[in-house]
């Protein structure tokens, strides 16, 4: 399986299968949740996606995401099955947002 670097800090892994129209949007997306990340989060290190392709059936198929942001030395992680990839990506990413957000916030308090 070949990893694939975006702005050195991003590492996509599995994404290889994903038609290059699709892999576009899906850069932006995560480029964008990265951005967030790297904004809000003063020790932000880096983010690794991990895509799956699980019940593969004809045409249909569900994408199992699993995804790692390093920050501060500490490690968050989330997972995700869905058969659209593009609300996989947004929830995988949406609840380390999510996570990350509430710790920070509580660290802040």
């Amino acid at each position: 399986m070949n990893d694939m670097e975006l702005g050195g800090n991003i590492v996509l892994s599995g994404f290889n299968e994903v038609k290059p129209a699709e892999l576009i949007v899906l850069k932006k997306i995560i480029g964008s949740y990265a951005r967030k990340f790297a904004d809000r989060l003063e020790g932000y290190q880096s983010l690794s996606l991990n895509l799956k392709e699980v019940h593969k059936i004809e045409d249909h198929s569900k994408y199992e995401l699993h995804a790692k942001l390093l920050h501060d030395g500490k490690v968050t992680t989330s997972e995700v099955i869905d058969r659209n990839i593009f609300i996989a990506l947004d929830s995988v990413l949406k609840k380390i947002e999510s996570e990350v957000l509430r710790s920070w916030t509580a660290t802040k308090l």
